[in-house]
């Protein structure tokens, strides 16, 4: 990483724990999918090992969020409400709407 990086990532770092949307010693590795238009966007998200996603639903219709594994299943989330799963071990979630199967999305852990 270039020296203007690092300066700039602290820069942002130290932004975030004045405005309080960072811990001390927390990660911003969190992410958010949002459920709009009978899509998961972004599909494909990449997060560290103990980080959170937050799906959020847009749509009128109520969704899932339901893992192909099993490892976690939302239940109807209907329209304006949210979804949240930590995800503790490094892989690859693949996850489905399981109301419109043709809604996927994949979590890769690292």
């Amino acid at each position: 990483m270039h020296q203007h990086s690092r300066a700039l990532a602290r820069s942002v770092v130290v932004a975030l724990l004045s405005a309080g949307l960072l811990a001390p010693g927390a990660q911003a590795a969190d992410a958010t999918v949002t459920i709009k238009s009978f899509m998961f966007m972004p599909k494909d998200v990449k997060i560290a090992a103990g980080s959170t996603v937050t799906w959020t639903n847009k749509d009128e219709e109520p969704h899932t969020v339901t893992s192909d594994i099993g490892l976690f299943r939302s239940g109807g989330i209907d329209g304006g409400s949210t979804f949240q799963f930590k995800f503790a071990k490094p892989g690859v979630y693949k996850y489905n709407c399981s109301i419109h199967p043709q809604m996927v999305g994949t979590i890769t852990v690292e």
